[in-house]
């Protein structure tokens, strides 16, 4: 059987490239970078070095990249160190309504602090409002956050903008560029930014590494109490293989990302073209042309997203859906919820989003495959059977 992977958002496969970088620190490369001895020494010009690929990607100064263990703790530091540095100014915060949950959690814990929190709107595409989002900056805020791309439905984000706008109010800007970064150019003075949050792993690296990036002068205080590891910002023995292979990705991505967001786009383009085509009452979710190169998503009317990944699965195809019946919360995504999409819709949505390793030969496959599992799941739903019968 075929197998064909198309879930690159929730990981992406190792390149040689970054495994043979990254082998030799976790064989005689073990030393401690904090350790004053040779090993040591060789382990943190390694993570030294990856620090100045990992900056390279957003064109930022080196020593403002502070590594994590993953995007989730870049977010959280970024969101309750900025705000805890901040907090004698005032205690708001100002989030888009599309925002990860590593973004919307961690503010929900300041919110049991005595923070508030507004969520600013997003369209039917999951574009935000640049009125709303100045109409919610006040003089208590401190902080605002807004992803540079949303990876389940694909909308990137008007950033330069809004940061333009927090800068008016010289409040400190956020963005979490984890779907972004890779395929999408950024470059941190050019967007006017204050932080920015990574992913190793949505960036073709190993997974357990991430990376926050602040800009010199804007305080932080420190969410993990230990040692003086990066800069005094984030405690804790470094990942050295990790981080040397973020930095082997990051170095990758940098060089190739024109080449990679064209051939990743013709695959997206010809998935979105095909498959309206055969598949009736199929709606792309997101932006039609703001949209992430990687991502095509959709909602299919009448079924359910767990029907439909468990289908394609037994034909070797991997994919992922917003649906309650596929979330281990047994809720439906906030992300088509705020773009507005009605639940029984939304309960049908399925992403495919594509990575360096697929062809047009999957493309292809899916267009095959796929249809006949709506078919064949319409003809189980009682959904679909009424509306056949009103339909006359």
């Amino acid at each position: 059987m075929r197998e064909v992977y198309l879930d690159n958002y929730a990981a992406t496969p190792l390149p040689p490239e970054v495994r043979e970088a990254m082998l030799p620190y976790m064989t005689d490369g073990y030393g401690n970078p904090s350790s004053l001895h040779g090993r040591g020494d060789t382990a943190r010009e390694a993570v030294e070095e990856a620090r100045e690929k990992v900056a390279s990607l957003i064109a930022a100064r080196p020593e403002e990249i502070i590594f994590t263990s993953n995007g989730t703790e870049a977010n959280n530091l970024a969101i309750k160190g900025i705000a805890a540095g901040s907090r004698r100014k005032g205690k708001h915060i100002v989030l888009s309504a599309v925002e990860h949950f590593s973004v919307l959690h961690a503010a929900r814990s300041l919110e049991k602090q005595g923070y508030e929190l507004t969520l600013i709107p997003v369209d039917e595409r999951g574009m935000i409002d640049l009125g709303e989002l100045s109409a919610a900056i006040s003089d208590d805020t401190v902080l605002v956050s807004v992803m540079a791309a949303n990876g389940e439905v694909g909308t990137i984000q008007p950033i330069a903008e809004a940061a333009a706008i927090a800068a008016e109010r010289e409040v400190p800007f956020h963005t979490d560029a984890v779907a972004a970064a890779g395929t999408v150019p950024l470059n941190v003075d050019e967007l006017g930014i204050s932080a920015l949050s990574l992913s190793s792993d949505l960036i073709y690296g190993p997974q357990g590494a991430g990376a926050m990036w602040i800009r010199r002068g804007l305080r932080l205080i420190p969410m993990l109490d230990g040692g003086v590891q990066e800069g005094g910002r984030r405690g804790g023995t470094e990942n050295v293989p990790g981080i040397v292979g973020m930095g082997k990705a990051a170095e990758l991505a940098a060089a190739n990302m024109a080449e990679r967001s064209a051939r990743l786009a013709g695959l997206r383009d010809a998935l979105v073209e095909g498959l309206p085509r055969k598949i009736e009452h199929l709606y792309l979710t997101g932006h039609p042309t703001s949209r992430l190169p990687w991502n095509a998503s959709f909602a299919v009317e009448f079924i359910e997203g767990e029907g439909m990944l468990l289908f394609l699965d037994q034909q070797g195809v991997a994919v992922s859906s917003g649906s309650a019946c596929t979330s281990r919360a047994l809720k439906g995504s906030h992300v088509l919820d705020a773009c507005g999409i009605p639940a029984e819709r939304a309960q049908g949505s399925i992403l495919f989003s594509f990575g360096l390793q697929n062809t047009a030969d999957d493309v292809e496959y899916v267009l095959e495959v796929f249809p006949p599992i709506v078919e064949r799941l319409r003809k189980m739903s009682p959904l679909y059977a009424r509306f056949m019968k009103e339909r006359g």
